[in-house]
């Protein structure tokens, strides 16, 4: 890997021979190290961290949102693990087609499927956690009951996307206390979400599931026109399952099966594998051309075709196969631009991601997520929880294979990955980004293995991201990368804001020693000890 120039502003790649964790906040990264320290498994630290980044990150994720895990127990086999929220019983096709729906509003009670999060968070400390659930969620407790401060970027997101909690009485008198968001320094607490902590500890899942809170959730989304009913709640349920994988560069990508896009950031890897990314002659226009038209092969097939898994309509395995790649990657010129299509569904936006690994090589790659900011923007404020919105990922028209139904699971975008090499990982990684995480993935993996990056400065590079018909591109790429891209045919923009955030810890079994990234987009860093 290369030596980092130390004349640049950035940060240095951490580094440790014991554990590691990498997150998108500060103090949530201390709360997994203080985990590791005291004796506690990746898994422990991982939702301690994802628990305190609920309280203290709360537009970005939170109980009422969505979890994905890839855990990987050292010298046993990775499992996949889905907390992906269904839709009501009550939620019939029919019901929104009479109604003249064409898609679900991301700000209603129709987008707030089950919230899955705390279920996986129960599920993974009950089969792979060293400590109880009180030692786990203590630091997200403190935050909620004790009160945090906004750090800088909490800042931005939350007063940029204050208007989705504006539309709730309930929302704005919790989030906009001051008719605004609250400003860096200032310190927030949220006695409701502290109590539902606590009772998760005490009596588990069913804290959630079943009994004051799924009613006060239940009812709150009945007032407003929706079709939860306790039982809804009372029924849901996690569960493991196998992961996906493909190849790159002779290891193998793991993503969590569908109903997420993990299998677009597997097409467009194993695309982009039929390619020399390790030539000299290449230039930068040349790499982000390449990731972009691979994008688009990947992503339209995403959308064609990914919905919950009991309702696909294609073998994961021969969309995977080479005959199937090397039929996409043929179409591929370095020269021009193919035709992009226009997305039509919903923009899929925040999320956080977490990567730990403890001392005895065990690594788990988890993410969890409300989707838009604020997520649907409804809030229960008895119980402190603010529900998501991913039931926007339902298309409304029959005969697709995610037209919303009766507890079926949406469209997701948010995809934990970890890299596997002679049957050991290698890296447990995500990058956060609603759309933008399947060709993270691709992006953050070409840098290291084409490029012979670290994990810090593979996320450091600048970003761009072919999606919904344009090329946009971090401004810290140059202006003749940008017209070169344009006379390839490419429409581009300048990105508004960042574009995605990463954490990955990559495992030198070689030398014993773990390398460690947290994305300078986000306030977060990543600690060893």
């Amino acid at each position: 890997m290369q030596q980092r120039d130390f004349f640049k502003p950035g940060r240095s790649v951490a580094v440790s021979d014991r554990g590691m964790a990498a997150t998108s906040h500060p103090q949530a990264t201390l709360a997994a190290v203080d985990i590791l320290r005291a004796g506690g498994s990746a898994v422990d630290a991982a939702v301690a961290a994802v628990a305190l980044q609920s309280v203290i990150d709360p537009h970005m994720t939170g109980i009422g949102g969505d979890c994905f895990a890839l855990y990987s127990p050292a010298g046993g086999t990775p499992i996949a693990l889905s907390g992906s929220g269904r839709a009501p019983q009550k939620a019939k096709l029919d019901y929104f087609l009479e109604k003249g729906f064409t898609a679900i509003p991301d700000d209603s009670p129709h987008a707030v499927t089950i919230p899955g999060a705390v279920d996986a968070w129960c599920r993974l400390i009950g089969s792979y956690g060293r400590f109880d659930m009180g030692r786990v969620l203590a630091p997200a407790i403190a935050a909620a009951e004790d009160g945090y401060c906004i750090t800088p970027r909490v800042e931005l997101d939350w007063s940029r996307y204050s208007d989705r909690v504006a539309k709730y009485p309930a929302s704005a008198a919790y989030f906009l206390p001051h008719g605004r968001a609250p400003r860096i320094g200032e310190r927030v607490t949220n006695p409701g979400l502290a109590a539902t902590l606590k009772a998760i500890v005490k009596d588990g899942r069913d804290a959630f599931y079943r009994g004051k809170v799924a009613e006060e959730i239940a009812e709150l989304l009945q007032s407003l026109g929706g079709l939860h009913e306790e039982s809804d709640f009372a029924d849901y349920k996690a569960f493991e399952t196998v992961p996906i994988s493909g190849k790159y560069r002779g290891r193998d990508l793991l993503e969590c099966p569908p109903n997420g896009q993990g299998l677009a950031a597997l097409l467009i890897t194993r695309i982009l594998d039929g390619f020399d990314l390790r030539d000299p002659k290449l230039t930068e226009a040349d790499r982000i051309h390449l990731l972009a038209e691979a994008t688009k092969a990947g992503y339209a097939k995403r959308d064609q075709l990914i919905s919950d898994p009991d309702h696909l309509t294609f073998s994961i395995d021969e969309l995977l196969s080479d005959r199937s790649v090397a039929a996409m990657r043929s179409q591929i010129s370095l020269e021009r631009a193919a035709d992009v299509s226009i997305w039509d569904g919903p923009t899929h936006k925040d999320t956080v991601y977490v990567s730990v690994v403890d001392r005895d090589g065990n690594a788990i790659s988890l993410i969890n997520s409300i989707f838009f900011a604020f997520g649907s923007g409804i809030y229960a404020p008895r119980a402190g929880v603010l529900l998501q919105n991913r039931g926007a990922g339902f298309v409304v028209k029959e005969g697709h294979p995610n037209a919303i139904g009766p507890g079926k699971l949406p469209f997701h975008t948010i995809i934990p990955a970890m890299l596997m090499e002679n049957g050991k990982t290698r890296m447990s990684f995500g990058v956060m980004g609603g759309q933008y995480q399947a060709a993270g993935h691709a992006h953050m993996l070409s840098q290291m293995l084409d490029r012979d990056l670290d994990p810090q400065q593979a996320s450091d590079q600048p970003r761009s991201f072919c999606y919904d018909g344009k090329l946009s591109l971090e401004p810290t790429i140059s202006e003749d990368v940008k017209l070169d891209l344009e006379r390839r045919g490419h429409v581009t923009e300048w990105a508004d804001a960042p574009i995605g955030g990463a954490q990955a810890i990559w495992i030198d079994h070689e030398r014993g020693v773990l390398l460690g990234a947290s994305d300078h987009r986000k306030d977060g860093i990543a600690l060893g000890y």
